[in-house]
């Protein structure tokens, strides 16, 4: 409900400034100049993995699966031999597990198959991976392989439209509004500050606007005072 209401005003706010966008992003950085994602992983397979395994869950959750999953199987090889129902045991406390686990073995088969067993930097080649949209793709490139993708999920989509930064009906369209108006020097880590940003201070119920780095410049008409 809180991400469908952004959405529904966002558009309407007034465009932020080029030196509002300048100044946000200033402060994010100033705040955590090496933001990290919060999935565990050794290596672009398993983060492409654990990312997979993220939809509809919490990183927490993921992490907590994943200890065991990546011990047993680190490699796409040894992923494919653990197999479905081996995959399953790791991760049967996520949602859906059954599903993940038949899309992690078969994504491990194809980077066999088809890259040598290795993740490829390519967004088109991870998009045909079984379980990997844009989300899962963009979260590969930037944090894999350094490129300055934006990875659109439930928090980035809501505090994109809720602050009127770039707003969006559609995850994509947030994706390519911010892509316009976010200075290059931050795009490497600009979806890690906004992600973290909707996941603990711009919370989908009751934001922490108190505490906001950039409640002066958020045109969300709503802001909590306490």
């Amino acid at each position: 409900m809180a991400n469908a209401a952004a959405a529904a005003l966002g558009g309407a706010f007034a465009p932020w400034s080029a030196a509002e966008v300048e100044t946000a992003f200033a402060r994010f950085e100033a705040a955590n100049p090496e933001p990290v994602g919060e999935l565990e992983y050794h290596d672009p397979f398993t983060l492409l993995v654990a990312v997979v395994l993220s939809a509809q869950a919490t990183d927490t959750g993921v992490n907590k699966a994943t200890r065991g999953l990546f011990a047993a199987a680190p490699t796409p090889a040894a992923m494919v031999a653990l197999g479905e129902e081996g995959v399953a045991r790791h991760i049967r406390t996520l949602g859906l597990y059954r599903g993940k686990a038949k899309n992690v073995v078969e994504l491990s088969r194809l980077l066999i198959a088809e890259h040598g067993g290795t993740v490829p930097p390519d967004r088109a080649a991870l998009e045909m991976l079984p379980g990997v949209g844009r989300k899962t793709a963009n979260v590969v490139l930037n944090i894999a392989f350094g490129l300055p993708t934006i990875a659109v999920d439930t928090h980035l989509f809501r505090v994109a439209n809720r602050t009127g930064l770039a707003a969006g009906k559609t995850p994509l369209e947030v994706e390519l509004g911010l892509e316009k108006v976010i200075p290059d020097r931050f795009k490497l880590h600009a979806h890690h500050w906004l992600i973290l940003h909707g996941r603990y201070v711009c919370k989908a119920i009751r934001p922490d606007c108190p505490s906001c780095l950039i409640a002066d410049l958020c045109r969300w008409p709503e802001k909590t005072t306490a």
